[in-house]
């Protein structure tokens, strides 16, 4: 199936340039190339055109779950009529098995899996194996294992109108791929069996297939609606796939516990050999309670440490993951790579140190190892063809792209005879300029020396608030003033600190002030940082106080302000690359502006502000010549991650005390359209018999009618 591009856009600025060169790379056989998009200038426009014109399954990798839920809310609306799909990790809380041996502390793995997120991860394997027309947007967590896709396809079940099957070897098969037997609590990647009728719930959407039987006839199968038990769909077939990413075949389980036994036997001699004594019984008795779970219900906690003897797979070799669910010929973009590279090739060492603790005392088979991410050469790999994306690309991709077009043979398609390796995207479709950089003392005793150093270095402009101390404020009550004054004109406010705590008590002295704000950092969950981040969007919030989470590819138009505190404190937050991601939230805006605070002229702040300038001068003389007057950018509030309808039940629950924080600020008619939506409410969980959510929201109810 092709790829049907949805867009009111066409491109404009250095868009044509840019999807023409990168396309003509592709087609050319060029391995690496490189797009320095500046932000705002539509750089996943640009993606979604050039996969229209290559037509290839994609995988587009971010690094973090908030930049790639976003992204996966744009590429959907590009390409509604394709399989557009959402894999990040799905754990809300987890904490990995480890041992401290110094404390002589073990800690057991525990986890707390979001379901939504999982639903999207099955759906991501599955569209994978089954057509071409996939774009899989990503977090770094692709380059954990998951189980071998030749597996997991044999595993997959088709079930015909008009042929028979034996219903016991159905729900075996069933239990093979991983599903549940529950005829109460009927949820994803369970089933039920009434009489001849047998529901599953696919483990990757809100929907079911019932299957329903004349004795062993197949005579009708339906998709309906797991909720309302309405039917969507009558079909002729179905294929069902496993409710979980890693599952193997009974012969191949059943062929790794030989070798398990084998390793574990050399193991216990080691450790025996060496006077280790407690460890030498550890293993044994961890090993041996594991297999004999295994060999009676096929699964075992921790099943992925014994992935290699599972696959049949030799030491140091790399598990099977999602990079290997893709066809040979697809095409890679590294969102944010300046990022999202680093983080690639750092995960490896990361989870190494952990395991060879474990086993060193005993917790773990040796083989235990080779259940681990990707190595950064492992990972280059398995790559077919790469686009890097980012504003401020790291030397590692312009090297990359600029050998090879040095090394360039050619083919058919011949490349453009400037071209670099590298493609520009500077000029904005909306013909928006960098925003203006005001740098202001944090502390307003050091105004007069902040000023002498920004004359220095040629920073200084007219508009600073520098001229002597007593003009100056510090940089909190400063900010309070320019956010109330922000807020007065209807714009949105971004604030970025340098910690958790300092974001936290921010936005509880905004509050205090009366400030709509509202705290954005990594202990926020994925779906819960979307749903922040559209809230401001929407108005019910004027102010977001976060840390690097507020940096790369978050798309906020209605924002004209950032405001950067502690700018010179040199480092990874206050880096280069990081103060011109900070500064490019505000590109969005044509009033866009930033507010440095800053005692002294950091060497990143020198150059950050030199580039912005040099941007703004190149958007600034395109405008001209082309008759441009800049207008903001007009995008709609998308929902980037859906839910369930059992899981929006509960999100609007939290969403009305959220509101209701807020009644007294409601005009009389918002007011009156908010309690209709708390009666609906508290009626819906009634009918669903949640009696105390019922009287949560009554109770509610009754405080803001004054009852």
């Amino acid at each position: 199936m092709q790829f049907k591009l949805n867009s009111k856009f066409n491109p404009n600025g250095d868009q044509p340039h840019a999807i023409d060169y990168l396309t003509k790379g592709v087609l050319s056989g060029l391995k690496h190339q490189t797009l320095l998009g500046a932000t705002g200038t539509g750089k996943t426009f640009t993606m979604a055109s050039i996969i229209h014109a290559l037509n290839r399954p994609t995988l587009v990798l971010a690094h973090n779950k908030t930049l790639a839920a976003q992204l996966f809310g744009e590429f959907k609306e590009f390409f509604p009529e394709n399989a557009v799909r959402y894999f990040v990790s799905y754990y809300d809380y987890y904490q990995p098995e480890s041992y401290i041996p110094s404390k002589d502390l073990y800690i057991e793995k525990d986890a707390d899996i979001n379901v939504e997120i999982e639903k999207y991860r099955n759906a991501s394997t599955q569209a994978l194996l089954s057509r071409r027309d996939v774009i899989i947007v990503a977090s770094v967590s692709c380059i954990y294992g998951l189980g071998d896709p030749e597996d997991y396809l044999a595993l997959s079940r088709v079930f015909e109108v008009g042929k028979s099957y034996v219903r016991e070897k159905i729900l075996a098969q069933l239990n093979d791929l991983q599903y549940q037997r529950d005829s109460y609590d009927f949820e994803p990647g369970t089933y039920r069996v009434r009489g001849d009728i047998l529901d599953i719930y696919f483990s990757s959407e809100d929907t079911a297939v019932k299957l329903e039987f004349f004795g062993n006839e197949l005579e009708k199968i339906s998709l309906f609606n797991p909720l309302t038990a309405e039917v969507k769909e009558v079909l002729k077939e179905v294929k069902i796939f496993p409710a979980k990413q890693y599952v193997t075949t009974d012969e191949k389980l059943k062929a790794s516990f030989p070798k398990i036994q084998e390793e574990l036997k050399d193991r216990i001699k080691y450790f025996n050999d060496k006077g280790m004594i407690l460890e030498a019984r550890r293993i044994e008795q961890k090993t041996n309670f594991d297999l004999e779970v295994l060999q009676e219900i096929g699964f075992v906690k921790g099943i992925e440490n014994y992935s290699r003897q599972i696959e049949g797979r030799s030491a140091g070799t790399p598990p099977s993951t999602l990079l290997d669910y893709f066809p040979d010929d697809f095409l890679l973009f590294v969102d944010e790579s300046h990022m999202s590279i680093p983080q690639v090739r750092g995960m490896y060492f990361g989870d190494r140190a952990r395991k060879q603790t474990l086993i060193d005392y005993g917790f773990r088979l040796p083989s235990a190892m080779d259940n681990r991410p990707l190595k950064f050469d492992e990972f280059n790999k398995r790559l077919n063809q790469t686009i890097y994306v980012s504003a401020t690309p790291n030397e590692y991709e312009l090297d990359l792209s600029r050998n090879e077009v040095m090394n360039h043979k050619g083919n058919d398609i011949k490349l453009p005879e400037d071209y670099t390796g590298l493609v520009e995207q500077i000029i904005r479709p909306t013909g928006l300029l960098d925003p203006v950089v005001d740098i202001r003392p944090a502390f307003k005793e050091n105004a007069k020396t902040l000023k002498d150093n920004l004359e220095k270095e040629n920073l200084l402009i007219p508009s600073m608030k520098l001229s002597n101390t007593l003009e100056c404020k510090n940089q909190i009550d400063d900010l309070v003033d320019e956010i109330l004054a922000t807020i007065k004109k209807k714009q949105r406010v971004l604030v970025t600190t340098l910690t958790k705590r300092m974001s936290e008590e921010l936005t509880n002295y905004l509050k205090e002030k009366d400030v709509k704000v509202e705290y954005l950092h990594s202990d926020r969950d994925a779906i819960e940082r979307v749903e922040i981040l559209n809230n401001l969007r929407l108005g019910h919030f004027d102010v977001i106080v976060g840390i690097n989470l507020l940096r790369e590819g978050l798309d906020l138009p209605e924002v004209s302000l950032v405001a950067i505190l502690d700018a010179d404190k040199e480092g990874f937050l206050r880096s280069h690359v990081s103060l011109i991601q900070t500064m490019g939230r505000a590109a969005r805006h044509e009033e866009g502006r930033v507010i440095m605070y800053a005692d002294n002229v950091t060497k990143s702040i020198v150059s950050s502000v030199a580039e912005t300038r040099r941007r703004r001068k190149l958007q600034e003389n395109f405008n001209k010549e082309h008759g441009i007057t800049p207008v903001s950018i007009k995008k709609d509030i998308r929902v980037s991650l859906e839910r369930s309808e059992e899981a929006k039940v509960d999100i609007d629950e939290i969403d009305l005390e959220k509101k209701a924080e807020s009644f007294k600020l409601m005009d009389k008619s918002q007011r009156k359209k908010f309690l209709q939506e708390l009666r609906f409410q508290i009626e819906l969980h009634a009918d669903m018999m949640e009696f105390e959510k019922a009287a949560k929201l009554r109770d509610l109810l009754f405080d803001l009618e004054g009852k």
